[in-house]
């Protein structure tokens, strides 16, 4: 999970501003892409590329620090990418934006939001040619291939470098879902989304004169001028001299855009706009939730004092919804967060161990007087499980009577290889679940998103029994599509539907499945 953004002050412009200013204003907007720091690289014609990086959580960026020496200069470009931690978060090859170290027009430094499906097939084909990659991230292996083509298509014979027709070679080569800005030794900028579209590119003309890019339009909230989408498979070439800004199409055929569900229920800035806010939708979930818990609660809980609570950060919209639904129907309820966060740092990628060590000092209880009162959790997604186990035993600790967990999503059943970082299907609590049902039920779940109410519900007390909790509600797949305002249309739904939005994706996904089952007899037909 990261984000992206970049700055150009045409030559147009009489502002005062600077592209430091203009990236100061987006990268707080876009944390919650990424908690563990920034860095940006700026063009200046005088000095060429500057770089700064800081470990400091966008959220928390007061000013964008560089080498006083140029404080005079203004430079014309600068991108930017806001991260989040990694196993190799102290290795400084995982700080972007990522550059070749080549002197004059051939310097390249890129910033880049997604990943690459088929990083191993590609790193072989750089390998076989005497290529080498220092770290191990997508940035530096797609600034690679970009690097390659320009050598030996272009630099090797003086000609200058056709941008469409080298992300043309790029998109036909590449799997997975890419939003990057290129920055090149002569101060122009590219910015290139490929054919899937999985991952948003946004951009903005104001009115001051400058050209703004990112990965959510929310971005750009508070600033004046004409904003777009970058369309999958397009991108978006800006002289560093002229200013002048082309588009072109790097794909034969139109690719519809496809966001992945995670944009919309998890990772998009709650005030990033598609159609209508993630805020709205996400609202709208929690109104769909409380309509399907509300008969349960009565006869589960019974007198209890119910509080309605979220997890920090993502699952309030969620909470703020199911509580207004369920007030609706006169339910004895309070809404109230139960639960703080410690630090904001997600949890959600890393290696299982690490993640553990974060999750129990991350969050802890936030109001005292939670005994004898049975706890509503409300949050987007459950994935793995693990957190969703340490908050219910830490509530039922601090002595609430029961933990209930209403999910605003169905059970995820797919890895996800695209940049959110669930690489493996077994490690998701609806396989882990699996593991114990009777052959049978194992051949109804495996209908994933198409899968009987009575099967999830024993889905979902399995789960629940897992993670310690009274009862976990999941939201039906045909209840989220129709919550979604692109529906099937609009949204990559393959962590329900286990149907990936790649080739190449789908291949990996395959073998996964077929490795983890290949204890249950199952027609071919199922892995078509």
């Amino acid at each position: 999970m990261s984000g992206v953004a970049g700055a150009v002050l045409l030559p147009s412009s009489h502002s005062q501003k600077t592209v430091y200013d203009r990236l100061k204003h987006m990268l707080p907007k876009l944390a919650l892409r990424g908690q563990a720091g920034f860095g940006l690289a700026a063009f200046m014609h005088e000095k060429r590329v500057q770089y700064t990086k800081s470990s400091q959580p966008p959220r928390e960026l007061t000013t964008i620090g560089y080498n006083e020496q140029y404080a005079n200069l203004r430079p014309r470009v600068a991108i930017a990418h806001v991260r989040s931690p990694s196993s190799r978060e102290h290795d400084e090859s995982d700080f972007q934006p990522v550059h070749n170290n080549k002197a004059g027009c051939r310097h390249l430094a890129i910033s880049l939001d997604g990943a690459l499906v088929n990083a191993d097939e590609l790193k072989k084909e750089l390998f076989a040619q005497g290529h080498s990659l220092a770290g191990e991230t997508d940035a530096e292996l797609l600034l690679k291939l970009i690097e390659h083509i320009c050598q030996s298509d272009y630099w090797r014979h003086g000609l200058p470098v056709n941008h469409q027709r080298l992300f043309r070679k790029i998109d036909n080569s590449i799997d997975g879902a890419v939003s990057a800005l290129l920055l090149d030794g002569e101060g122009n900028l590219i910015a290139f989304r490929n054919r899937h579209g999985l991952r948003p590119l946004e951009f903005m003309q104001t009115d001051d004169g400058f050209l703004l890019f990112a990965s959510e339009n929310c971005a750009f909230s508070g600033l004046q001028g004409k904003a777009g989408e970058i369309l999958p498979g397009h991108i978006k070439c800006v002289n560093g001299k002229t200013g002048v800004c082309l588009d072109h199409s790097v794909c034969d055929a139109r690719h519809n855009t496809r966001l992945c569900a995670y944009e919309t229920l998890y990772l998009g800035s709650p005030n990033t706009s598609k159609r209508q806010s993630h805020l709205e939708t996400r609202y709208n979930i929690g109104v769909a939730l409380g309509k399907l818990i509300a008969p349960r609660l009565a006869a589960e809980v019974g007198s209890a004092p119910i509080i309605v609570s979220s997890m920090p950060r993502t699952g309030g919209p969620y909470a703020d919804g199911l509580f207004a639904s369920l007030a609706e129907y006169g339910a004895t309820i309070r809404r109230h967060e139960v639960v703080a966060t410690q630090f904001s740092q997600r949890t959600l990628v890393g290696i299982a161990e690490e993640r553990r060590s974060l999750i129990a000092k991350k969050y802890c209880v936030a109001e005292k007087d939670v005994a004898d009162s049975s706890i509503l959790m409300v949050d987007e997604a459950l994935i793995r499980g693990d957190t969703s186990r340490a908050v219910t035993n830490m509530l039922l600790s601090a002595g609430a009577k029961a933990v209930h967990w209403a999910i605003g999503s169905p059970p995820i059943v797919a890895p996800n290889y695209y940049g959110i970082g669930i690489d493996t299907i077994d490690e998701l609590a609806f396989w882990q679940v699996w593991r114990t049902l009777s052959p049978e039920q194992r051949k109804q779940s495996l209908r994933f998103h198409n899968i009987e109410q009575q099967m999830l519900r024993i889905i979902e007390s399995k789960i629940a029994a897992c993670i310690n909790a009274a009862g976990i509600t999941y939201l039906p797949f045909q209840v989220l599509v129709s919550a979604l305002p692109q529906g099937h249309d609009g949204i990559d739904l393959s962590p329900f539907t286990f149907e990936m939005p790649t080739p190449a994706g789908q291949e990996r996904a395959n073998k996964n499945l077929k490795k983890l089952i290949s204890d249950l007899p199952l027609p071919e037909s199922a892995f078509a």
